[in-house]
């Protein structure tokens, strides 16, 4: 394999970067995996993720973890239900007589929450593959290798780096000057812990699955996680600089359910309870995407994967499920013997990657703008009754 006997670096540990790891260790490849959270435990994870049985679950698949992972992911957190802004249910998953369809099956989609995913991942690496507390800062060339240079002062060196750090990638700009664009939807997302206590009418309403409801060309999605708790994110259409203009303290539980409140004065008073919980964390999110016509020249000793290549809007759900096909044929080209050297290999899985990612991304854009339409909700009932 081009790979044999050369030092590679992952930086990021997410999804992507922790099934790289995992897919290279298997053909005996020197790897080590750069993440800058503290530790394992500091902090939790994000929302429920679909797996698709051409990407996320094939990568899984191919790394060993099918039956790891039906140890942890949720029977029924897929079912949805379609709402107006009143709450009137328009669509329900729930009630629907289904054909059994399993592992295997192409619309097989199951539901895992981002941490158990994380652990089933990590716990399949060898000790002390991944380095917490790697932050990286820059990267300089030394004597034919790369050192990473990280923000706690230690320093490493690799032949190969690949850059699986997500959106606001410290790799990318190394491989390309190409910036995302902003795709005119700003999302807020939230937590709600204890959800059956605290938000009760919200939780009986997601019946511990998802509801995605539609109004005044915004969007309200809402999904339960295994440990009771709910995660949630509105789309409105906003000036790309409306976080830091819209004098909203994100930090205080009270200006953000203010500006809720007027922002979605239309809407039933169910929601608010999304809003009304002290302590409960926001975040803003301008939403990017890559251009769909981007390329850079490929090189011997850097790559990228996942977010960091190709970032696009969640609304399509195809994230994580991209971030692994990356890994799975980056890895293929990277131990397979198809090629004769590491940059034709990472050349020829740039260029399937990009392609199927503007693909992707093209899709992505036209869900988005659909969703926060006029016509949102006649958009989703079309989809889920096809």
């Amino acid at each position: 394999m081009v790979i044999k006997n050369k030092k590679i670096a992952i930086i990021g540990g997410g999804p992507g970067g922790l099934t790289l790891a995992r897919l290279l260790q298997q053909k005996g490849a020197d790897v080590t995996v750069h993440e800058r959270d503290a530790g394992r435990f500091v902090r939790v994870q994000g929302a429920t993720l679909d797996l698709h049985d051409d990407s996320g679950l094939k990568a899984l698949n191919e790394a060993g973890l099918i039956e790891e992972f039906k140890k942890y992911y949720r029977p029924g957190a897929d079912k949805t239900r379609i709402t107006d802004k009143y709450r009137n249910i328009l669509y329900d998953q729930h009630e629907e007589h289904e054909e059994a369809v399993g592992f295997g099956h192409e619309h097989f989609r199951p539901e895992i929450d981002r941490g158990p995913l994380r652990d089933l991942l990590l716990d399949s690496l060898q000790p002390e593959t991944v380095v917490w507390d790697s932050h990286i800062t820059s990267l300089e060339k030394e004597e034919g290798k790369w050192q990473l240079v990280f923000q706690n002062g230690r320093k490493e060196t690799a032949d190969l780096v690949i850059g699986a750090d997500g959106a606001n990638s410290k790799i990318r700009p190394y491989l390309t000057p190409i910036k995302p664009f902003y795709s005119g939807i700003t999302v807020v997302e939230g937590s709600i812990y204890n959800a059956a206590e605290k938000a009760p009418s919200i939780y009986e309403l997601v019946k511990e699955g998802k509801v995605f409801a539609f109004g005044d060309q915004k969007s309200l999605i809402v999904s339960a996680k295994g440990d009771g708790s709910l995660s949630f994110y509105t789309g409105c259409r906003a000036e790309e600089s409306w976080m830091h203009d819209s004098g909203i303290d994100f930090k205080d539980n009270k200006s953000v359910a203010a500006w809720f409140r007027t922002e979605f004065s239309d809407w039933d008073e169910i929601w608010q309870e999304l809003f009304a919980t002290e302590g409960t964390s926001f975040a803003p999110r301008p939403q990017y995407c890559m251009p769909l016509d981007q390329t850079w020249e490929a090189c011997a000793d850097m790559t990228l994967l996942g977010d960091a290549a190709h970032l696009m809007p969640p609304y399509a759900g195809e994230g994580v499920n991209m971030a692994m096909l990356d890994a799975l044929e980056l890895s293929n080209c990277l131990t397979g013997t198809d090629f004769p050297d590491i940059k034709e290999a990472i050349a020829y899985y740039e260029n399937q990657m990009r392609a199927r990612a503007s693909e992707t991304a093209k899709m992505t854009l036209e869900q988005t703008e659909a969703l926060h339409s006029e016509n949102a909700i006649s958009h989703m009932l079309e989809l889920f009754t096809e």
